[in-house]
């Protein structure tokens, strides 16, 4: 079975065709478009009508290439960039008329359970209780289980992205008061995250995402070209001097840096920042890289547990807004109003419309912070 994946995210669309012979997803054709959605959108979060037409038109090249390679009808999602901004719905709609996609927008804890399973297929069950941290552009996710999927599972505000245009948004480098400020931001959201993570003392812990590959490649992990099973290592010792090698230059010259992509040079620095207060606050010195993550984990779920998944979690979850697309309420997708009511904070906060997400198991209460 030949099945093709489109995911919609900060800085670029990418397109996989996997064969899933076996219920494994091995990929034989992928394509990628750079869009940069998240300097496209405007300072408020809204897309408008120049970044909604580009992310038309690389849905509808995604869509064409799909077919060509014998995936007629692709699975697509959209990260926070489209979840976060106040007009997804009117944006879901166009992509919806004019391309024929449905492109689901899934709650950032449910981004964090199928990203955890992406993680514990490739892990395997000797990695025992297992935590993930996985960050992009506009949010990042931790999640913990000892099974199949998380017991835990919490989508943050923290995307590396975001937190550059907040306190890093210039191109020089940055003053220690920005860095502190960025530091004292990032305990802040994962406080509580963390002291679960402590608290449940896992065997393995692991990062995803491209900021993280690289960030690793800067401390000394093995190149892409050795391979997706090459072993991967990220020291936290490591990474806190890589931050001060970031920190030392312009936004433009850290792509010069080992492992370092001009597209993520200038958000590696706030990427730096919260992997290594993520990994202090758990009591965290060495992540493993893991290559699957997001999109391993929808490809698996939807293998594993048949393609009425895809459809239960919308309806579950009005995850399009209203019904993005079909007739229906001006709905921002958590069922409130798009009318300047409660949506977030009474400043229109984005921080407040991310917490509203649900996941889609019951999660254990967290206890109090450990004194160990």
């Amino acid at each position: 079975m030949r099945v093709g994946l489109v995911d919609a995210g900060s800085n670029t669309v990418r397109l996989v065709v996997t064969d899933a012979t076996g219920g494994v997803p091995l990929p034989v054709h992928t394509a990628k478009w750079k869009l940069r959605l998240s300097e496209q959108v405007g300072a408020d979060g809204h897309f408008g009508e120049e970044a909604t037409e580009q992310l038309v038109e690389a849905l509808r090249k995604a869509v064409e290439v799909a077919r060509g390679w014998g995936a007629p009808e692709p699975l697509a999602f959209a990260t926070a960039v489209v979840r976060n901004a106040p007009d997804r719905v009117a944006v879901l709609r166009a992509v919806a008329r004019r391309t024929g996609v449905r492109l689901r927008v899934l709650p950032g804890e449910v981004e964090a359970e199928l990203t955890f399973l992406g993680v514990r297929r490739w892990m395997g069950w000797r990695a025992g209780p297992l935590a993930v941290f996985d960050i992009g552009g506009g949010s990042f996710e931790v999640a913990f289980g000892r099974g199949r999927m998380p017991e835990f599972a919490v989508a943050l505000p923290l995307g590396a992205g975001r937190l550059t245009d907040e306190f890093l948004g210039h191109d020089g480098p940055p003053t220690a008061d920005e860095l502190r400020a960025l530091r004292r931001r990032a305990r802040h959201q994962l406080r509580d995250a963390t002291s679960r993570i402590r608290w449940e003392h896992p065997h393995t812990v692991v990062a995803t995402s491209r900021t993280f590959q690289q960030l690793a490649r800067l401390c000394g992990a093995a190149p892409g070209r050795n391979g997706p099973f090459a072993e991967r290592i990220l020291r936290r010792g490591d990474l806190r001097r890589a931050i001060d090698r970031l920190a030392a230059l312009p936004a433009t010259e850290r792509a010069g840096l080992p492992g370092i992509s001009a597209p993520r040079a200038r958000q590696s620095l706030a990427g730096a920042v919260v992997g290594h207060t993520a990994m202090k606050l758990s009591g965290v010195k060495t992540l493993a890289i893991c290559p699957w993550a997001l999109r391993e984990g929808i490809l698996l779920r939807y293998l594993e547990d048949g393609a009425d998944w895809w459809t239960d979690i919308e309806t579950t979850h009005d995850t399009n807004g209203g019904g993005a697309g079909l007739a229906g309420g001006d709905c921002d997708g958590y069922g409130n109003s798009q009318d300047g009511g409660n949506s977030g904070d009474a400043n229109g906060d984005r921080d407040g419309a991310a917490a509203k997400t649900v996941s889609l198991l019951p999660l254990r209460s967290t206890p109090s912070t450990p004194t160990a």
